[in-house]
């Protein structure tokens, strides 16, 4: 039985772990998640991954996918363009609590993030995810589902509804504050048609392609950082968009923390392709 239905409304990749993403029209899911979705990630001379937290104009490397190519770029800055077939040399390399194999992605684009990142003594490096063993989400949250992922926070894949961002904009407006765009919370998929917040309630969304389902299992509440308080535009943070949340979503069950969007974990159809617009059904978590 299903308990209600939508659209996925939107989709988004993030190549690079931190930098701008990319709106998608239709994309293909595997077991990892979105195709290319934090695949690449940028990290210190210590081998440790870096993000908006510490570096906020990480937010203007925009990134683009070409056929063989990942292409950064930057405010002022010539474009860089890395082969997707490049291998680079083995690495480990930190993210979180997890050390996992990588390859680095080579010298010049390790130049270009050092010259357009600026910071006095440190060094940074391009790497990709290499896949020689699995980085499994938290099991404690999939049942015991062996879910993999590269290098997202956690899990593969986030699920948020575009009432939770129209809610959101709703009580900032009443501050007379300006609204806020669905990247400000980088999700993959956006769903249409519910109401806010609603994906907190689902346990599973299934989406009938043609060439068979692909379904979703929601398994644990995003909890939120700084990174929603950052404007994407001028990398500067406020608190209006932390602030605005911490009033009305701390959920009990995540010890009182602001959450907005699920993860997820994909447990049917890798290699099917998803699109915008797309209808899906969804049942409520038991």
């Amino acid at each position: 039985m299903n308990d209600c239905a939508g659209v996925l409304s939107q989709l988004f990749v993030y190549p690079v772990k931190s930098c701008a993403g990319i709106a998608l029209a239709s994309t293909r899911i595997k077991e990892t998640g979105l195709e290319h979705d934090r695949a690449w990630m940028i990290v210190d001379q210590a081998g440790r991954f870096v993000t908006q937290r510490q570096i906020p104009h990480l937010c203007w490397i925009a990134t683009a996918l070409t056929d063989d190519q990942l292409v950064l770029s930057a405010p002022g800055f010539d474009s860089i363009h890395v082969p997707l077939d490049h291998t680079g040399l083995t690495c480990q390399v930190t993210v979180w609590n997890d050390t996992v194999s990588a390859l680095d992605m080579g010298d010049a684009v390790a130049d270009w993030l050092d010259t357009f990142l600026a910071i006095p003594g440190r060094r940074f490096r391009l790497v990709r995810f290499a896949g020689h063993s699995p980085r499994l989400s938290d099991q404690a949250w999939t049942r015991g589902v062996p879910a993999p992922n590269q290098f997202s926070d956690g899990f593969p894949i986030l699920v948020i509804t575009q009432g939770a961002v129209d809610e959101l904009n709703r009580r900032l407006r009443a501050q007379g504050l300006e609204p806020v765009g669905v990247q400000r919370f980088r999700p993959n998929i956006v769903l249409a048609g519910l109401e806010a917040h609603e994906e907190d309630q689902l346990g599973r969304i299934v989406v009938r392609t043609g060439a068979g389902d692909v379904a979703l299992d929601l398994v644990k509440p995003c909890t939120r950082c700084s990174i929603p308080d950052i404007n994407p535009y001028t990398a500067m943070a406020s608190s209006d968009v932390g602030a605005t949340l911490a009033g009305y979503r701390g959920l009990a069950r995540m010890q009182g923390a602001t959450c907005v969007g699920v993860n997820a974990i994909l447990r049917e159809g890798a290699g099917r392709s998803l699109y915008t617009g797309q209808p899906f059904v969804a049942e409520y978590a038991i």
